[in-house]
Formats: C-alpha cells, structure tokens, sequence
C-alpha cells in the first residue's frame, strides 16, 4: 500500500497512468476514489494521474482528527515535492479546490497548472451582502446537518448535505452506492472541518502572486453564490480562465467524468 509520510501522518496514494503528474484532490464527505470516473474516462491516457486520501479520510486516517486546512494545504506541499518532482499539476474540488488555492496563495511556485472547481471560499464574498442573503438557505441547512451529526446521524446527515447544500433533491438516491457509503463514513471528518475558523478564508492578494494557468470551473444546477465565488477568484489571478458544465453540479469528475476529463486535459495541455 503506498503512503508518503508528511507532516505527522501517512497519506495513502495511488498512481495510474503515464505522463507528467496531475494530482488529484478530492472535497469533504469522499476520498481518493470519487475521482475512478474522470481518471478512468480518459486522464490516466494523458497524464500520471496521482489520487491521494486527504489526512482523516480514507486509508490516511492515522492522524488525530482532521486537522486545519493549513494542516491539508502542507501536505499537498509534500505530495508535489516528492512525487510531482518540485512542482505539478493539479485538479481539485469543493473544500480540496479551497486546499489547492490557500497553498497557491502560500507556495505558487509548486504549479505548474490548475483546475478548480466550486471552492466554498464563502469569506472571500463576506462584504457582498446579497451573496450573504442568497448563502443564508445554505447556512441553514449547514446548521440541520451539524444538528445530525453531533447526534451521531451519519446517513440523515449526509443525505441532507447532498440534497439541501452540494447537488440538489433527490441527488442522493441517483448516487453511486459506494458514494453513498464514503459520504456516510466521513460524516464526522466533516463536522471537524468546519471546526476550522479559516476554512472558508483566503488571502486574495497574495493569490495574484500565482502565475500558472489557472482553469475555475462551475456547475449550471449548483447555487449561484459559487458563481460569485469564481469572479472574486478571476478578479485575483492573473493567468485565468472560467469554464461551466452544462448540466452538472458540485460533483462533475463523479456525474460528467468524460466532460470532465476533456476539459481538464485539453486546459493543462493549452488545448482550451
């Protein structure tokens, strides 16, 4: 089983494919297996494509408790020195896209490429007040999700997550069983997240030191404040560009891994 050693804990990998390396880095509720669609469609042909259990997920749940995103931001670091060679490309949704641009923002110097798709930096739209007006329904059900999990309702939990805050009604039921189980089993990881007072932060400023192509991506059926989101983020980067799939949600490498996986090689590839 091949782990890296980093910052405390041992993060379970896999790599498939051949090529320069694209790592991978999934959102909360999963693991490195979410990704098996868009790698399977067509990213293991172009290029090695390395998955990786974020610490408290999966085979990487060694540490004690999750841990800070500054904590996921170092171990990404550690990913790309030692097995990107000093510097990568990298893919990343949901809370593993915020991950990706908080370290970009630190270290842009390990990128060679980027391709984010709906991070849910809410702090970075905390002046919008009709962004803060249009996140309250989201807010609430955050609250109703807590208020499952910290009585131990995993599946309720989880259910509410994916119906009320990340796809929409009756997505849970159209999931893949095995998504299913890996929402239900990193409930709690979840609910230590957002114990984390700067997980929804970033520095903006010191992102525009990010010189690599960076792609931002969104769904059509997710909610409109991630759009917000996406033009704070484009306003920042100086190498950027946007791109929607049509049809999608917050989950696209797991609902349109073929659309997915075009899109995010023929971008690292300067073909988009």
């Amino acid at each position: 089983m091949p782990q890296l050693s980093a910052n405390g804990v041992d993060l379970f990998y896999e790599v498939t494919g051949e090529g320069e390396p694209l790592i991978l880095v999934h959102g909360s509720w999963n693991d490195h297996r979410s990704w098996q669609p868009a790698v399977d469609a067509d990213i293991k042909a172009s290029f090695q494509a390395i998955r990786y259990d974020r610490r408290g997920h999966g085979q990487s749940t060694d540490a004690p408790g999750q841990g800070t995103r500054r904590q996921d931001e170092d171990d990404l670091a550690a990913l790309i020195e030692q097995l990107g060679g000093g510097s990568a490309y990298v893919a990343a949704n949901s809370f593993g896209a915020a991950i990706t641009l908080g370290l970009a923002a630190r270290r842009p110097e390990l990128f060679r490429g980027v391709v984010v798709h709906e991070p849910p930096l809410v702090g970075v739209v905390a002046d919008d007040h009709d962004t803060l007006a249009e996140l309250q329904p989201m807010l609430t059900s955050t609250d109703a999700v807590i208020d499952h999990l910290r009585k131990g309702e995993n599946e309720p939990g989880a259910r509410l997550f994916v119906e009320e805050i990340a796809l929409g009604p009756g997505m849970w039921d159209q999931l893949p069983e095995q998504i299913r189980e890996t929402f239900v089993t990193h409930a709690q990881t979840w609910l230590e997240e957002e114990d984390d007072p700067g997980g929804a932060e970033l520095d903006l400023d010191a992102l525009s030191a990010c010189t690599a192509p960076v792609l931002l991506c969104g769904g059509t059926t997710s909610p409109a404040w991630f759009s917000t989101i996406l033009e704070r983020l484009t306003e920042a980067l100086p190498q950027v560009r946007r791109h929607t799939f049509e049809g999608a949600g917050h989950i696209p490498h797991v609902t349109h891994p073929q659309e997915y996986a075009d899109t995010v090689t023929r971008f690292l590839q300067g073909r988009l």
